[in-house]
């Protein structure tokens, strides 16, 4: 860092960073991310689309990081709100535009935005990442203190101000998800469950939309010594809610968004991982699909939520327009629990 930048402080701009998938001049990369070996709209694998997102995010914040303390390592805490505007493919390349929106304290928001290039480029999708700094000194991983960005531009001042915002809007989420059903939340409840006592009820029950993997961790998915990329984690559990999302879409299931990604816990080597998927909503055209991960060590017999994520997807025609979807009806506390959740995060 030299003298003049040490002056002025480093701004937003100073760490943006670019990334390139080019899929027109590597067939081999481009079929790695086919989502199927025929001629459809949207033929790409979201799941490797969120492989990479997590990478460009974690070079993006170590990059930064690394002014500060070189030998630091920056982790996921969450992914917020990606949604999809326009369908992508592997017969154009995708550009990876990063750079960090919010510095606090030990954590950074780093906001990607996606594009394809070619005829009929497009802005693909803007996601946010939080990463926090740790250090390892002495074997022990603890959060660092960063120095803050300088908001010169009021462009700068404006994604700092909605940074702030997504991160009021979560906390505010976790309080109202703490909150008593609303009267209109407790009749709507109340009528799924009627609606399932009357004869010859013949409605999809959340209970029979439920898919679970388990799977070992294993050296080649390490990012930094011993433990998992959680790049890999998100992918695998994206792939088992599109799954579960095919078993109730009529049609096809594509993304939508992803809700939210919360990181609990970091994934070692040698841990067991079960992967659980179920759909817990579906609205007009929509599919919301929850996956969690458990991390069961195999040191210490420990259990404990290594990921939570809530997906949304939308069925769709040959021709990409939305098409209905059959409710689905929750039976139990847990099930009414999840609905509710994921009701008021609904997408239209």
């Amino acid at each position: 860092m030299t003298a003049d930048t040490q002056q002025k402080g480093i701004r937003p701009h100073d760490t943006r960073y670019l990334f390139v998938l080019p899929f027109s001049t590597d067939p081999v990369l481009a079929r790695r991310f086919l989502a199927r070996d025929s001629e459809i709209v949207g033929n790409i694998r979201f799941g490797k689309i969120l492989e990479t997102l997590d990478k460009v995010a974690e070079n993006t914040a170590l990059a930064y990081v690394h002014r500060f303390y070189p030998g630091a390592r920056v982790v996921t805490a969450a992914v917020d709100s990606i949604v999809l505007r326009n369908p992508a493919d592997t017969g154009h390349d995708l550009v990876f535009s990063a750079q960090i929106n919010h510095v606090g304290k030990s954590s950074m928001e780093v906001g990607i935005r996606i594009e394809c290039l070619g005829a009929g480029s497009s802005h693909l999708a803007s996601c946010y990442f939080t990463m926090v700094a740790r250090s390892t000194d002495c074997g022990e991983a603890k959060s660092l203190t960063l120095p803050p960005l300088q908001y010169q531009e009021e462009i700068d001042r404006k994604r700092y101000q909605k940074a702030e915002q997504r991160r009021q809007a979560y906390r505010d989420g976790l309080a109202k998800a703490e909150e008593m059903p609303s009267l209109d939340e407790y009749l709507f409840l109340k009528k799924l469950h009627r609606d399932q006592e009357q004869p010859g009820f013949d409605g999809v029950r959340a209970g029979e939309l439920v898919l679970e993997s388990t799977c070992r961790a294993y050296p080649e998915q390490e990012n930094v010594p011993t433990t998992i990329f959680g790049g890999y984690l998100i992918r695998k559990a994206y792939e088992l809610a599109a799954l579960a999302a095919e078993m109730v879409a009529p049609d096809r299931a594509v993304p939508c968004q992803v809700n939210r990604i919360n990181f609990n816990q970091p994934v070692l080597l040698g841990d067991q991982l079960k992967f659980i998927a179920r759909v817990v909503y579906t609205g007009k055209t929509t599919i919301a699909v929850q996956t969690d991960i458990e991390r069961f060590s195999r040191s210490d017999s420990n259990k404990s939520l290594s990921n939570s994520c809530l997906f949304t997807f939308r069925n769709v025609g040959s021709d990409m327009a939305p098409r209905p979807v059959p409710f689905i009806y929750p039976v139990t506390y847990a099930e009414d629990a999840r609905l509710l959740n994921a009701y008021r995060q609904r997408v239209d």
